[in-house]
């Protein structure tokens, strides 16, 4: 069984005003999108997934050791 609970909150008249359009534009009620980013907000001590590893790519390696200025000087001017 679902309990709802009538409370009031003091919302700022621009903020209510991109409530009231954006319900009218997902067909939603007010109080839904209210109560879903709530929820949204308080779920997130969830545990974060896990990123994919970084793509490695073969450079060929160096062509010139950059500590020594004049061949990094040379295969500049190529």
């Amino acid at each position: 069984m679902v309990f709802h609970m009538k409370t009031t909150l003091n919302i700022s008249n621009v903020v209510m005003a991109q409530l009231k359009q954006e319900a009218a534009l997902q067909g939603r009620t007010m109080s839904e999108l209210v109560e879903g980013a709530l929820r949204a907000l308080l779920n997130t001590s969830e545990v974060a997934e896990d990123l994919p590893p970084l793509p490695q790519f073969s450079t060929g390696g160096a062509r010139v050791n950059v500590a020594n200025r004049e061949a990094l000087y040379e295969i500049m001017e190529r």
